[in-house]
């Protein structure tokens, strides 16, 4: 008898873990798209007020990690929601994950322990998901 309920609850495990996928993909999103969007088209001298590390590197790599983030996001949500090549998902989200222990590592070699915190979380959410969309549940290309 206890084999005949086993299906059901890793159906529902299953369910359970890509609405999870789901709502990790788009809460990064979200935010990726919003820094992105901050880092590529904020004036860089008021970019500086919000964000102080960005006075103390060029405006190219400034504008780079906007542009990478922005693509990261991308890159969590659409080849997921078309189907065409789903595996971009995972591998957008590694990237987000290298993105975010950098941003960790260049914080710390500041001295600025205090703002490792979102570094750190968002990077290990982008961690789920790329072993998520990877390996648990990854999504069937059309």
């Amino acid at each position: 008898m206890a084999s005949i309920g086993m299906p059901a609850v890793a159906g529902r495990s299953r369910k359970a873990l890509g609405a999870s996928l789901w709502i990790a993909q788009s809460i990064l999103a979200l935010m990726f798209v919003m820094a992105g969007v901050l880092k590529t088209t904020t004036p860089l001298d008021r970019l500086a007020g919000m964000l102080p590390w960005t006075a103390d590197v060029s405006g190219a790599l400034v504008r780079l990690i906007g542009v990478a983030e922005f693509a990261g996001a991308l890159g969590l949500i659409l080849p997921a929601l078309t189907r065409i090549a789903p595996g971009l998902t995972s591998l957008a989200a590694l990237g987000l994950t290298v993105v975010m222990l950098l941003a960790a590592g260049f914080h710390l070699s500041r001295g600025e322990s205090a703002a490792i915190g979102m570094p750190l979380v968002l990077g290990a959410l982008a961690a789920f998901v790329a072993w998520g969309r990877w390996r648990a549940a990854p999504i069937r290309p059309r």
